[in-house]
């Protein structure tokens, strides 16, 4: 199952939803203010990340500003609550499942979610789209748009 972690006002966890809804692709959303998130579904994204804390945490946050924490140096532990007491630490939207997290929302990388026979499927589709576009004349464009 995916799970989007998300708050209120992220213009780009809505994103990352409706991208899901598009594809049908079924998600549980998770509000970092309201939801309760466990210290296993944080280890599980730390998990999947590549370069630790760097990731997932949002240095812009007024959280990380006010708590002026090495995040290299501390242990696991003393990460897990201090984000468990501090969400907003986190970046946005973090979508998640059993293999795969991104980061934020990109609508290239965002298909990774995908199952391999539909992301094919959306392949091939896209070049043939593309090459219909490279076989039109000018002449065929303006008498498709009229």
């Amino acid at each position: 199952m995916i799970k989007i972690y998300t708050v209120a006002s992220c213009s780009s966890c809505k994103k990352a939803m409706d991208w899901m809804d598009k594809h049908e692709l079924p998600y549980q959303e998770i509000n970092l203010i309201t939801d309760p998130i466990t210290k296993e579904d944080l280890l599980e994204i730390l998990a999947l990340t590549e370069h630790g804390t760097v990731d997932i945490i949002s240095r812009r946050s007024q959280a990380y500003q006010r708590l002026n924490i090495d995040f290299e140096t501390i242990k696991l532990n003393e990460l897990v609550q201090i984000i468990e007491e501090n969400r907003t630490l986190l970046r946005r939207p973090l979508v998640v499942d059993e293999k795969r997290l991104q980061v934020g929302y990109n609508d290239d990388e965002i298909r990774k979610f995908l199952p391999r026979p539909r992301r094919k499927i959306e392949i091939e589709t896209a070049k043939k789209r593309v090459l219909d576009l490279e076989w039109q004349t000018p002449s065929d464009s303006h008498e498709i748009s009229s």
